[in-house]
């Protein structure tokens, strides 16, 4: 069986759910990444009201789709960063409260934990138990992200902090995860305290090897970095728990605007890097596909649809039909065996 070919919908946030539904279908793609903020998920809703994930799937199933993870990037990033009043417009307002940063990295955590709990109500009311174990894909944001780049001056110890700030409040998440057998799928991303191979391993070193912890895996993020990101598919292997499909390029420009972006607006002709639909950056997919399969990952794969230079129904559609042409099966037998006289027909 090919994996399942999904679309995120936090881009698509502006359109109502059955709306949602209806286009992607018509993209053809077999399910959905959904987004929990817009009218495509509502947390509290689905852990109080008994029809609410019902009238989901009823809506899911209507348009011939399924739903394979929920995505918790928006709150989840306020869970271990510093704060400010960007904030505000993209939390619940319940979440923002009043603002205080630390009261709202207490209640992005607790509103984690919630959505765990109810990502289990929401599978367990799937028409057919999924083949893989789901996962809340998201942000967990960063208290050190702003020191990256190591001025003032600054000392492992003081980085070490911000892992362990990290844990203390991520390790309570993953309890709960274990409780509803729910993984924790963190997109390897610049802003999070995992955003190449080394600080992925310090990541799960963080959390003491919580095997409900594990990755995203988006390369879009990497490749412009100069990470390796199809080692980084076989080096955490086993914590691969989710796949995001988006495209990259990088070395363009003219030379004026540099790797962090010169804060300069995504289409800027200037810049350097800037995200692509599927195929038409310089992510090398071919190689993705191989190692996915070399390593057995069955999960989905989930077009994240962001380029600001093409109108998004196109490329929407566009995606889906190219990560089809592109997913394989991998073989079950071995090719040359068949030159073997025991394998041969008589």
């Amino acid at each position: 069986m090919k994996r399942p070919v999904t679309l995120f919908t936090g881009q698509w946030a502006d359109l109502p759910f059955e709306e949602m539904c209806r286009q992607a279908k018509c993209f053809g793609y077999d399910g959905l990444e959904i987004a929990c903020w817009g009218d495509h998920f509502d947390v509290k809703r689905a852990l109080a009201e008994d029809d609410y994930v019902q009238g989901r799937w009823e809506i899911l199933l209507r348009h011939g789709l399924t739903a394979v993870a929920l995505s918790n990037h928006l709150v989840g990033q306020a869970i271990c960063d510093r704060g400010d009043d960007r904030y505000q417009a993209m939390l619940p307002p319940d979440v923002w409260g009043d603002g205080d940063p630390e009261g709202v990295r207490q209640r992005a955590a607790q509103r984690t934990i919630e959505t765990v709990r109810a990502c289990r109500k929401f599978m367990d009311a799937r028409p057919e138990p999924l083949p893989f174990t789901p996962s809340v894909v998201g942000f967990t944001g960063s208290s050190i992200w702003h020191a990256f780049y190591a001025f003032p001056p600054t000392t492992q110890e003081w980085w070490q902090r911000g892992y362990e700030d990290f844990a203390r409040r991520c390790l309570p998440i993953l309890a709960v995860c274990e409780e509803m057998d729910v993984n924790f799928a963190l997109e390897v991303h610049p802003t999070e305290v995992a955003f190449d191979l080394v600080t992925c391993e310090r990541a799960i070193e963080a959390v003491h090897g919580h095997r409900r912890f594990g990755f995203n895996f988006d390369p879009s993020h990497l490749g412009y970095q100069g990470v390796d990101y199809v080692r980084l598919l076989r080096d955490f292997a086993a914590r691969i728990f989710h796949v995001h499909v988006k495209d990259a390029w990088w070395g363009k420009g003219d030379g004026s605007v540099g790797v962090f972006g010169g804060y300069t607006d995504w289409a800027d002709p200037r810049r350097f890097w800037a995200f692509r639909s599927p195929g038409r950056g310089d992510i090398d997919f071919e190689r993705i596909i191989c190692a996915l399969n070399d390593i057995g990952y069955k999960g989905p794969l989930s077009v994240e649809w962001e380029d600001a230079r093409m109108e998004r129904t196109h490329g929407a559609a566009e995606a889906c039909a190219f990560v089809r042409q592109l997913d394989f099966p991998p073989s079950k037998i071995v090719f040359d065996q068949q030159f073997h006289n025991a394998n041969q027909s008589c």
